[in-house]
C-alpha cells in the first residue's frame, strides 16, 4: 500500500524476511547476519537496535553494569553495532522506553556512543536520521527556516560529551518554550 512499516525481528531469518517484504525499519535486529545487514544497507532499511532495553532487562536480572561481566545479550549488542557500522546500515534511535523509566530516553543515545558511534552519529540517529525514516525531514530533524521549532539546549556540548544530554537547560516544542533555566 506504500505505507512505511516497522517489523520487530530478533533472528536473522526474521530480519531478512522483513527486509525482503519491504519494511522501512527493523526494531531490535538481534542475530542479523553480515549478509542480512548488507541487504538492509542496500535497500535503505534502518535498524533500531534498542540497546537500553537489553541493558535494562539485563540489570533487572542482576547484572551490575560492568562491561567485564556483561551478559551474552549485551555483548551481542556491542558486536551488532560494530557489524551495523561495517555494513553501512542506517542506525536509527529508539529505545523501547517503558522497559526502563520514562524520562531516561537519553540513555539510548548514550549507549549508542558507548557501543561505538561517535556522539554526532548518535545525535543524528535521534534527529535527522529518524526524521528521514518517517518521511518528515522537510519538517523536523534539523534547524532550518520553515522547520517545526523543536529545539533543546544543554549545559555542555553533546557532540563532544554525550552526557550533556542529561543537563537540559532549554526546551522548545513547536515554537513554544516548555523549559528555560
Amino acid at each position: 500500500s506504500g505505507r512505511r512499516t516497522v517489523a520487530h525481528a530478533a533472528t536473522d531469518e526474521g530480519v531478512r524476511r522483513a527486509v525482503l517484504a519491504g519494511v522501512s525499519t527493523i526494531e531490535h535486529g538481534d542475530g542479523a547476519s553480515a549478509d542480512t545487514l548488507r541487504l538492509m544497507a542496500k535497500k535503505g532499511v534502518a535498524l533500531c537496535p534498542t540497546l537500553a532495553a537489553v541493558e535494562a532487562t539485563s540489570r533487572y536480572a542482576g547484572w551490575n553494569g560492568e562491561a567485564a561481566s556483561a551478559p551474552a545479550r549485551v555483548k551481542a549488542k556491542r558486536d551488532q553495532i560494530a557489524r551495523m557500522k561495517k555494513s553501512g546500515v542506517i542506525i536509527c534511535n529508539g529505545s523501547d522506553v517503558g522497559v526502563f523509566d520514562h524520562g531516561e530516553d537519553a540513555w539510548e543515545i548514550e549507549l549508542l556512543v558507548d557501543y561505538g558511534l561517535a556522539p554526532v552519529e548518535a545525535l543524528k540517529s535521534a534527529t535527522s536520521v529518524n526524521a528521514k525514516i518517517i518521511d518528515m525531514s522537510d519538517k523536523i530533524g534539523r534547524i532550518a527556516p520553515g522547520m517545526i521549532a523543536d529545539l533543546a539546549a544543554f549545559e555542555g556540548d553533546p557532540s563532544k560529551d554525550i552526557s550533556a544530554l542529561r543537563r537540559t537547560r532549554f526546551v522548545m516544542q513547536a515554537g513554544e518554550i516548555k523549559r528555560r533555566e
